[in-house]
């Protein structure tokens, strides 16, 4: 999902409802969970995308001020 952010990944779940998982793990101490949600429409919604881009800003913020 390259729109929510560099490296961000996305997992769907069908069942007889739809969920999907952003997530990152290109770093290597931890995978991060960004956002979940369930899909209620074929498309994703932009409040999902924006939820998902803007806990990927936080936390790059948090790793560069981590010492």
């Amino acid at each position: 999902m390259p729109v929510v952010g560099k490296g961000v990944e996305e997992i769907r779940i069908r069942t007889q409802d739809a969920y999907r998982v952003f997530y990152i793990a290109k770093f290597e101490e931890a995978i991060y969970v960004l956002h979940v949600f369930q899909k209620k429409t074929q498309k994703t919604s932009q409040k999902d995308i924006e939820q998902g881009q803007q806990r990927y800003q936080n936390l790059l913020q948090q790793r560069r001020e981590q010492p």
